[in-house]
């Protein structure tokens, strides 16, 4: 896969921004103060990328930010809850969008929902029971979260485009 100057700086700049949101978000308490919790603002770049470029730089940039996040500030664990999420997530996203019957918001949401749906399978292997239980409390802050998420992918979408950055606005 050959690629030019132009897409590896916006690859580059675009898994930085999500590694900062990463590290941003770890700042953040935990909603209601229970785990697993999160806003979900790095999605807002694999949007962009999703929307803009297209699916396979969606899931690289994810990929490698998720790698470096892991390294630099989380574990082993936390590489394997963020890759099972961000893999989901990213096919379902894919999905839907590729169907063209459901809009930015509906595929941020799809994508938060089936995030919290792979963290949790992780959590049950590693538990070694189940936990899916949990989803119920996960999904009321994924949908919220998702729809916020979407609303700002779409608006960043509308305003890159108009500054030619390439792709097609939601």
């Amino acid at each position: 896969m050959k690629m030019n100057a132009k897409k590896v700086t916006v690859y580059a700049i675009l898994t930085a921004l999500a590694m900062v949101f990463s590290f941003l978000e770890t700042l953040i308490p935990p909603v209601f103060a229970l785990p697993g919790m999160r806003l979900g603002i790095t999605n807002v770049v694999v949007l962009t990328a999703l929307y803009l470029m297209d699916w396979k730089s969606a899931l690289i940039i994810n990929f490698i930010r998720i790698l470096l996040v892991a390294f630099l500030f989380g574990n082993g664990i936390s590489f394997w809850f963020s890759l099972a999420g961000a893999l989901l997530s990213g096919v379902v996203m894919i999905l839907l969008k590729r169907s063209r019957k459901f809009g930015m918001v509906a595929v941020s949401v799809a994508g938060a929902v089936s995030h919290n749906i792979g963290q949790v399978a992780v959590a049950s292997f590693l538990l070694g029971s189940s936990v899916f239980w949990y989803l119920a409390v996960l999904w009321f802050t994924g949908i919220a979260s998702g729809f916020f998420i979407g609303l700002l992918g779409g608006e960043i979408c509308r305003r890159l485009q108009k500054l030619n950055f390439g792709g097609s606005a939601p």
